[in-house]
């Protein structure tokens, strides 16, 4: 696994011996299967402070067992209180920090300037990484933050690879950019639909997503100023408002107008992103599934290992890609890093959802000499049923479901109960944390 303790430096440039790979964990569990599955390092949200309020989040106690589990991989955990602050968000930051510190946290990802300055001044233990949320896009504002003495910038997804290699020559300090995952339509941020539609804010960790709802379209038909009495209100409340009367422009049998990017892929680039500098390689998602998580922290795992093994040799293995295709839940781009996306990276009408499979059982055990599996069920399967595993350690491999039996060794006709334990044979090795999927 990577490193974050032995820079490398090459003329004006400061790398980590090996890119991180940085992957998003919702809750505790999440988090251990980002690190089984190849996470250098993870990114949390605590129960303040951050901008995903509608993520499970951890505990102070939550925290301090995943920083345990990730010590025993040699990764570390990292906690995002990346929120813009009101004044009536301030009262109580400095208890947190300390509290993240003590629970150890490697690092935490703030925007907010009075969070970097608190941080620094009361905790210099913790790292602090400058957020996305900032929307850093040049050196100069880079060279600012490595000047107030941050160790890492998180830069705004509007960064091109080729201004990251400009920034990597003219500053010696680590970046970090996402190379996975949704894509906000606005600066990151910077969107206020949330605030106005349902009064969440999308700075203090409400976004509701309004980019990616639902809508119709209409065009005003009355000219501006027509006055329109309460009663064709009242009669056609619809299609008048005040002032104008709107025709739809969608048919009833039209999909619904959405205005949603399309997510970001940067898997067939690795050799581009580790060129460039980038040191360390972010995935986004901490409200995605533990199979999202899984797949694709494995899928990038395998490549930058590839990579980092033999440059001269590297090639991409399209299985890696097929991996991703099996979580990916919108079409996928490559965002900013080459050119700006135009209106063929957005998604104007609800796209058919991409990912193909359920995480249906999570393996606790194999036992070689009866060539079974001991399974957690995650998602209802039975005999007859194809399924698919895989894991961080070997190649995946599809069979069908045969006989079921549960822990007592009495039959069973389906792995209907969450979380039942069953068995069953597979046909090649297994091993603990090893993922069954199943097509849905």
């Amino acid at each position: 696994m990577g490193t974050m303790t032995k820079p490398q430096f090459k003329g004006k440039r400061y790398r980590l011996d090996k890119p991180e790979l940085l992957a998003p964990a919702g809750n505790l569990e999440k988090l251990k299967f980002a690190v089984h599955y190849g996470a250098d390092a993870v990114y949390i949200g605590g129960q303040k402070y951050g901008l995903r309020s509608g993520a499970d989040n951890f505990t102070f106690e939550e925290m301090r067992e995943g920083v345990e589990f990730a010590k025993k991989y040699g990764a570390k955990v990292f906690v995002a209180t990346n929120i813009y602050a009101h004044n009536e968000d301030i009262a109580g930051i400095e208890e947190y920090l300390r509290n993240l510190y003590e629970a150890g946290i490697a690092a935490i990802i703030v925007a907010d300037p009075v969070i970097v300055d608190t941080a620094l001044r009361l905790v210099p233990g913790l790292e602090v990484h400058l957020s996305t949320q900032q929307s850093t896009l040049n050196w100069q504002a880079v060279s600012y933050w490595k000047q107030e003495g941050l160790p890492r910038v998180v830069l705004g997804r509007e960064t091109s690879l080729e201004e990251i290699a400009e920034i990597k020559q003219h500053v010696d300090i680590e970046i970090e950019s996402f190379i996975h995952g949704a894509m906000c339509s606005s600066y990151s941020g910077r969107c206020v639909l949330s605030n106005h539609f349902t009064d969440r804010d999308s700075n203090r960790g409400g976004c509701c997503q309004s980019c990616r709802w639902k809508y119709d379209l209409f065009e005003d038909a009355r000219p501006e100023g027509t006055w329109v009495s309460e009663e064709e209100q009242a009669d056609a409340p619809q299609a008048l408002q005040p002032g104008v009367t709107q025709l739809p422009l969608h048919q009833p049998e039209d999909n619904p107008f959405t205005m949603g990017s399309k997510d970001l892929c940067m898997l067939e680039s690795i050799p581009d992103l580790i060129e460039a500098g980038i040191d360390s390689f972010k995935i986004e998602g901490r409200m995605k599934s533990i199979h999202y998580v899984a797949t694709v922290v494995n899928a990038y795992r395998k490549a930058i290992d590839a990579y980092m093994a033999d440059p001269e040799g590297y090639v991409l293995q399209p299985e890696w890609l097929e991996e991703l295709q099996k979580a990916a839940n919108r079409p996928l781009n490559t965002g900013f890093f080459y050119d700006t996306p135009d209106h063929e990276d957005h998604i104007y009408e609800p796209e058919e959802k991409a990912a193909p499979y359920d995480f249906a059982g999570l393996v606790l055990e194999y036992d070689a000499e009866s060539g079974t599996a001991l399974v957690q069920q995650r998602n209802h399967f039975k005999p007859g049923q194809e399924v698919e595993f895989f894991g961080p350690d070997h190649t995946s491999f599809k069979q069908t479901v045969g006989e079921l039996w549960d822990e007592n060794g009495n039959p069973l006709d389906a792995a209907r109960h969450p979380l039942q334990r069953v068995r069953l044979k597979v046909e090649q090795p297994v091993a603990y944390f090893d993922m069954m999927r199943k097509r849905k």
